[in-house]
């Protein structure tokens, strides 16, 4: 059987991986004087530690760890579906180690071209077909076509953030300054960038330019919609029943952003994010 190995963009710990039969590498997160892994570190105490002027940084999984789940399923076929390329190191090291590993045959790195919400809905149905005996050719073909049915847009509170993190494109970066406006941001089709959607007076109207957009995608039934938070889960919660009024047969999810994607989009920032189910 295939065996499927990602990173903690999907939002899952090492033990909810391992309890679903994935393999989920978390990234880097630091923060003051605690330095340790993503998902690993209690939320309230990483929000008090930000309230109190402490920056915090992420990266990628160490090379070394990525290398040891290769060791680990030494002799099964694996396909790492790592978050988008270009936001994070975590895919490039994926191949990196791939490269130092003895059975890099049997390894393929997917570039998911997402993350959070999309990229665990990737994960879960790939596991499911790995369970169902499909061959990594049938998973590879699948994960390239729902890489390309999804979209994922951002509504930072706090732009210095995203500046800090260098992940926006020119544009997005130069809106950055603007006072008393909400950007929200949309990730770019090749998943390395975020680039400016739309900017609004206020964040109830940056939500309406969002939900005006996937009106003409007829979401219903077919999609999944994922409502990704930074400690903001009353705003979560009024998104989500925006969306529901406007689309009553999709199905949407709330999920909390783990400290190395709050690093990036920084606290109360809000992520709406579809993935059409194929």
């Amino acid at each position: 059987m295939v065996k499927i190995i990602t990173d903690s963009s999907t939002l899952y710990t090492i033990e909810e991986g391992s309890k679903a039969g994935i393999e989920a590498i978390p990234l880097c997160v630091s923060i003051g004087d605690w330095h340790g892994r993503d998902l690993q570190m209690d939320m309230g105490e990483f929000y008090g530690q930000i309230q109190a002027g402490k920056i915090p940084t992420s990266s990628q999984p160490p090379i070394g760890d990525v290398l040891d789940v290769y060791e680990k399923y030494s002799g099964q076929k694996m396909i790492n579906i790592s978050m988008a390329d270009g936001l994070s190191g975590t895919y490039q090291s994926a191949l990196g180690a791939r490269e130092m590993a003895d059975n890099k045959e049997d390894i393929t790195v997917f570039n998911s071209r997402t993350l959070c919400g999309p990229h665990r809905y990737m994960t879960d149905q790939a596991r499911k077909m790995a369970e169902e005996g499909k061959s990594g050719e049938e998973i590879l073909g699948w994960l390239e076509t729902a890489a390309g049915k999804t979209e994922s847009f951002l509504i930072p509170q706090d732009f210095v953030f995203l500046r800090r993190g260098g992940r926006l494109t020119p544009v997005a970066a130069a809106i950055g300054g603007l006072l008393k406006l909400k950007p929200i941001l949309h990730l770019t089709q090749d998943g390395k960038k975020l680039d400016k959607f739309s900017v609004k007076r206020t964040r109830s109207s940056a939500v309406g330019s969002s939900r005006k957009h996937v009106h003409g995608k007829q979401l219903g039934a077919g999609h999944l919609m994922y409502i990704a938070h930074a400690d903001a889960p009353g705003e979560a919660d009024g998104i989500k029943r925006i969306f529901a009024e406007a689309f009553p047969e999709l199905e949407i999810q709330i999920l909390e952003l783990s400290p190395a994607f709050v690093t990036q989009g920084g606290p109360q920032c809000v992520a709406i994010q579809y993935i059409e189910r194929i």
